[in-house]
């Protein structure tokens, strides 16, 4: 938010990696028609509302993975913390992972999930449809 990068800026983009990986969609692949602004938004969601598995990928067996499911979707709300202060270090992190660390606190409420979605509005009062162009683009070279 400030510009300022450092081994948090890793555990956040960790933490978001985490949580596409179980859900198998992308932090990105939320639009103005869903209602929520990105994954990390309808994660915290779901976790409030004690439907954190709902998040999950349906191609992963649950039954077969729910304690792990909810400790990575737990370990990834910890490094999405708003505060950089609030979040675990890369060892902390990695020890987490291997469950040297038992006991994972209950995160906080992440990082950009607040804000609220606006609907554009062109004059005539029709609603603005936006999407993401993720495209590949090619350009071709050519001498004078």
């Amino acid at each position: 938010m400030e510009g300022q990068f450092s081994e948090k800026s890793d555990v956040f983009g960790f933490g978001i990696l985490l949580l596409e990986i179980i859900s198998g969609r992308r932090n990105a692949s939320f639009y103005e028609e869903d209602q929520f602004s990105s994954l990390l938004g309808l994660a915290w969601k779901l976790w409030n509302e004690d439907n954190v598995l709902a998040l999950v990928d349906p191609n992963i067996p649950v039954r077969c993975f729910e304690f792990e499911l909810l400790r990575c979707i737990n370990l990834g709300l910890l490094c999405t913390q708003e505060s950089a202060k609030e979040r675990a270090s890369t060892p902390a992190v990695v020890s987490m992972i291997n469950c040297e660390i038992v006991d994972l606190p209950r995160p906080k409420q992440p990082a950009f999930t607040a804000r609220q979605l606006t609907h554009d509005i062109d004059p005539s009062g029709q609603s603005l449809k936006r999407c993401s162009a993720n495209d590949v683009t090619l350009t071709v070279i050519q001498g004078r």
